[in-house]
């Protein structure tokens, strides 16, 4: 594999499958093995879940709440997440560690950075919930937060789309998909890869963001082999083109 130590941003509504709410057990089982095929190369694995499948805080702010509420909120959705994906990949045979940014000591261990750093050079997965622990932030902006203090190689961002284009392929037939593109182009351009607080923190940090379908098989592996699949977001110098 192309990287040692990866983590993997997937949203809530990754976790929902066709049914179109909650947790799908089948599209858990289909992550978990293929999860487990790729630690099983060595490859040293953290994850960091949304929870829009369950709670989306911006929506219940913009119905009204107050957003700090409606964000805690989100942050225990996630939490909800973080645990039916350990219990998948248990099941599977991959050692997890569920940490929380908001401590709960009965369902997860308190984030400790050091702990979540020795559980990944034991061999065992991790899976940060409850975002950054702080309302305003979203897990965009927590994955590329653990993503630099666990010195992980690169995020790995999965969504439904093959990748990053120029406009909205749903709306435009002719939108072009980028191979790479810079951080600063995804900002000044608005691509909605991540938040803007996210892209800001992995540009200053020089942090690869691979952009790649979820839904297609096998595709998280080829990501971590370097395979070019989807769009790797990377520093203003080293842009290519669509």
């Amino acid at each position: 594999m192309a990287y040692r130590r990866v983590l993997l941003k997937l949203s809530g509504e990754a976790l929902q499958g066709s049914q179109g709410h909650g947790i799908d057990p089948e599209v858990l089982s289909r992550l978990a093995k293929e999860l487990k095929s790729i630690h099983e190369t060595g490859t040293e694995l953290a994850l960091v879940l949304g929870g829009g499948n369950i709670f989306r805080g911006v929506a219940g702010a913009s119905a009204g709440m107050d957003r700090a509420h409606a964000d805690y909120m989100g942050m225990l959705a996630t939490v909800i997440n973080a645990l039916a994906m350990q219990d998948a990949l248990e099941k599977s045979g991959l050692p997890t560690r569920v940490m929380s940014a908001i401590e709960m000591r009965e369902l997860a261990e308190p984030y400790i950075r050091r702990r979540a750093i020795n559980h990944l050079e034991k061999s065992i997965a991790v899976i940060f919930a409850a975002g950054t622990g702080n309302p305003f932030f979203t897990t965009d902006t927590a994955a590329a937060l653990r993503a630099m203090e666990i010195k992980a190689e690169i995020i790995l961002k999965g969504t439904k789309v093959d990748g990053i284009y120029d406009r909205d392929p749903a709306l435009d037939p002719g939108a072009k998909r980028y191979e790479t593109v810079s951080y600063t182009e995804v900002l000044k351009k608005n691509l909605k890869v991540m938040d803007a607080t996210a892209i800001s923190l992995c540009r200053e940090h020089g942090m690869p963001i691979a952009v790649f379908d979820m839904g297609v098989p096998g595709n998280i592996a080829r990501v971590i082999a370097g395979e070019p699949i989807g769009t790797t977001v990377v520093p203003d110098a080293q842009e290519g083109g669509i």
